[in-house]
């Protein structure tokens, strides 16, 4: 959104040497409290974009109960396959680290939901967690955009509806991207910090698309040469995915805990036309997966009526894209989006 953030720069003195133990199951003699600092102490955050710290999420306060411990294996954006991938190599992990998440967070069930254009990654959840005798419902989901968002994930799974406003243990549910659960593991069977993840590098701008497990804090550019560089000039290059995603003019920017994809896209796939007026044509409003207005909340944002958008429900956006997508006129209406509620919390601080 072009705003500016303060950022920092480490540099190491010597060779990278990861000090990551010996496989242990000494965590099962730890309480709940002793596990979720772990978590909190080894860097865990969300790994589906968000970054949130998994520790906050895991802690549910006294009185309330987590009936279900969802776990989000939906690709949050097209593009995008490092939740796919990790399912494919970690299974075993995978179900360790919900064994964790479980005396943590103390579920009634536990769910992950899978789209059905993977069916190996539900073959291979559904064994696993036969073979280990653990109880996990594998639920195939269709291949509906933005089914990764935790709200429409719940209601995919469970049929409950999260109230405005709301959060997911409001309707008895804790949510958990599939990467934040073997890294959980990572970091408490191995004593592993969260320093790397899986990153799609994908585009028709690339030339050997993939999956890396890759450093936080390494710069774009090389993991655009470890798949053989671009082919010819990209006509822009995002972090994230094409919903959602940044695009950046420097191959210097470094990847950070909360990205899952490079994208690099050519004029093909970036392509789109000059904005004009709103033609009042309702699409945006058709595919809002929230049902909002996003057009009456973009008016009141372009006039910097913030307390308008507000009223109209604006942190209820999940800034999915589908409202821009579906735009004929070409309006920024995501952007506009996260200008107002930037604008709205500097103001309510101010």
């Amino acid at each position: 959104n072009g705003m500016k953030s303060s950022a920092v720069v480490i540099e190491k003195e010597e060779g990278f040497t990861p000090a990551v133990k010996t496989k242990s199951d000494s965590w099962k003699g730890k309480t709940p409290q002793e596990l979720n600092d772990i978590v909190k102490e080894f860097g865990i955050v969300g790994l589906g974009g968000a970054t949130f710290p998994a520790n906050v999420k895991y802690m549910v306060p006294k009185g309330e109960k987590a009936e279900y411990l969802i776990i989000n294996a939906v690709e949050c954006e097209p593009y995008l396959s490092a939740d796919h991938r990790v399912m494919l190599e970690k299974a075993a992990e995978i179900i360790e680290g919900l064994r964790i998440i479980r005396k943590i967070v103390g579920p009634e069930k536990i769910a992950i939901g899978i789209e059905i254009n993977k069916p190996d990654a539900i073959e291979i959840m559904r064994r696993q967690a036969e073979a280990e005798n653990f109880e996990l419902e594998v639920v195939p989901l269709k291949l509906k955009y933005p089914q990764g968002d935790e709200k429409q994930l719940i209601k995919a799974v469970t049929g409950r509806e999260v109230p405005s406003g709301g959060l997911p243990l409001a309707v008895g549910c804790v949510v958990s991207n599939v990467g934040t659960v073997n890294a959980v593991y990572e970091a408490v069977v191995l004593g592993k910090p969260l320093y790397e993840r899986t990153v799609s590098v994908t585009g028709l701008g690339v030339k050997n698309p993939g999956n890396f497990l890759v450093r936080v804090g390494t710069p774009i550019s090389k993991l655009l040469e470890a798949c053989g560089g671009t082919i010819d000039r990209p006509a822009k290059v995002v972090v994230g995915g094409p919903m959602m995603g940044f695009s950046i003019y420097d191959l210097d920017t470094p990847v950070t805990k909360g990205t899952s994809g490079i994208l690099v896209l050519t004029d093909k796939e970036a392509g789109s036309g000059a904005r004009t007026a709103c033609l009042s044509c309702g699409k945006c409003v058709s595919v809002c997966p929230m049902g909002l207005n996003p057009t009456k909340m973009f008016k009141f944002v372009d006039h910097g009526d913030y307390d308008g958008a507000m009223a109209t429900d604006l942190m209820d956006c999940k800034e999915c894209g589908c409202c821009a997508f579906s735009c004929p006129a070409n309006i920024p209406l995501v952007q506009g989006m996260r200008l107002g509620k930037k604008m709205a919390r500097k103001k309510k601080v101010s």
